[in-house]
């Protein structure tokens, strides 16, 4: 039984990670793989909308994902966007990338191979991984503008889509603690985090969510 105070730290670090960029259109759109097809449904309809010409869809697989996408997380997302009525064209696959880092360093090396000129990226992540994702581009690509999106949804509703409510708390803290140690190792850039967040991060780490901590 997950404790009201877990609850409520959890919709503090869920709030905390989405940036809530107003969205334009970009040069791209990169999908960053996961275990959440949402990504995936985000970015086709970020294409029908016109915010970008090209999606890219970066990923390999994880624990997480290894038996719910075993072709590939960067596959799986293609497969559906295709499903959604993308057009392959518009489509380029990266499959090699086992974090948020080779993510954005991978994509950027396919993007200038395939001679796609990119001055901003639509950048799409699962809704609490919004500032993790951001951060990172921003430390490894710094010279394009990065707008931040995901799936517009609620945390309870996400929580229930995913119907893992253990994993999403982790991964919440998770976010967190790269947030907090990963500037100091050029991973990403440094993002203020508020006395409430980390309140928050530290208890539900006493309240043993601990399993997606570096």
């Amino acid at each position: 039984m997950i404790s009201e105070q877990s609850w409520a730290d959890a919709r503090v670090l869920w709030d905390y990670h989405q940036m809530h960029h107003e969205l334009r259109p970009c040069s791209v759109a990169i999908g960053l793989g996961s275990h959440d097809l949402g990504v995936a449904d985000t970015a086709a309809d970020l294409y029908k909308r016109g915010m970008a010409p090209l999606i890219v869809f970066t990923g390999a697989t994880s624990p997480t994902t290894r038996e719910r996408m075993p072709r590939g997380e960067a596959v799986h997302y293609r497969e559906r966007v295709l499903e959604l009525g993308v057009p392959i064209h518009a489509v380029l696959v990266e499959p090699k990338a086992r974090n948020t880092g080779e993510n954005i360093r991978l994509s950027r090396a396919l993007l200038a191979e395939a001679g796609v000129s990119v001055t901003s990226v639509l950048l799409i992540s699962k809704p609490y991984e919004e500032r993790r994702a951001y951060a990172t581009a921003r430390a490894l690509w710094p010279e394009v503008d990065i707008v931040s999106a995901s799936a517009r949804t609620t945390f309870d509703l996400y929580v229930n889509e995913i119907k893992d409510t253990r994993l999403v708390f982790e991964m919440l803290v998770g976010a967190v603690q790269r947030l907090l140690t990963y500037p100091a190792r050029g991973f990403m850039i440094e993002m203020a985090v508020p006395s409430d967040v980390t309140a928050a991060y530290e208890r539900l780490c006493s309240a043993g969510f601990t399993g997606r901590l570096a």
